[in-house]
């Protein structure tokens, strides 16, 4: 990179701990690349929704994610408390962590990128987005660049981080965390996998940091590395 440094901001939502994790790597890796990074995490404050969400591990763990399903199938946003530095700011580029709600975008964060705030801090910017999931991640990625879009950013790249095991087992493995908080070798007597992030998720961080700042419009055509994306998860 030329000229002054590059500034980034990360934004994420993390109930579980796992966007929070993925962020902290992803801004380890752009200081080492001489950027300079600010992270911001969306805080859930509306009680209608909170009251399922208030502790970790959840109380009621299935009720508590159903509880969640109407508003996540009518792309529902809520009251949210947003870090200043999410609220204003001149970066060079934006980083949005999201979970995947019910095959899409976790509430807290569409409501960010629905806010005067988002539209703010992304308009001419250029954008990344990185999903932590189970599985489905392609619509969660698909709204948050239309959301980040409809703000006046440029999409510059994205990432997905999911969960060990098939289906089945990763569902047991989700659903037993949530109930807790901690990974458990077997649910209903079945082996389960680990829960979350896989142990290869700070590799996979570092190559998606490289390739951003690679891309960047102010990266010289030099500064531009080879690197070969993950292969497309299941």
């Amino acid at each position: 990179m030329t000229g002054a440094r590059t500034r980034v901001l990360i934004v994420y939502y993390s109930f579980t701990q796992q966007n929070r994790k993925v962020s902290e790597v992803i801004a380890a890796a752009l200081r080492e690349l001489d950027c300079e990074v600010t992270l911001a995490a969306i805080e859930l404050t509306d009680e209608r929704y909170l009251k399922h969400l208030s502790t970790f591990p959840l109380k009621h763990r299935l009720l508590d994610v159903l509880a969640m399903l109407p508003a996540q199938l009518r792309r529902a946003t809520g009251e949210i408390a947003t870090p200043d530095e999410a609220c204003h700011g001149e970066y060079d580029l934006v980083c949005i962590g999201s979970a995947t709600w019910w095959l899409t975008t976790c509430l807290p964060i569409r409501s960010y990128l629905v806010s005067d705030d988002a539209r703010r801090v992304l308009a001419g910017k250029s954008f990344a987005a990185f999903v932590v999931c189970r599985r489905y991640w392609r619509g969660n990625l698909k709204s948050v660049r239309k959301l980040a879009g409809a703000c006046g950013a440029d999409y510059l790249g994205e990432m997905h981080f999911v969960a060990a095991g098939g289906q089945v087992r990763s569902l047991l493995s989700l659903i037993s965390y949530l109930g807790t908080g901690e990974d458990r070798p077997r649910s209903l007597g079945i082996p389960i996998p680990p829960a979350n992030l896989q142990p290869a998720y700070p590799e996979q961080a570092r190559t998606f940091a490289a390739m951003l700042i690679a891309q960047l419009p102010t990266a010289t055509a030099g500064a531009r590395p080879e690197l070969s994306r993950p292969n497309a998860d299941r």
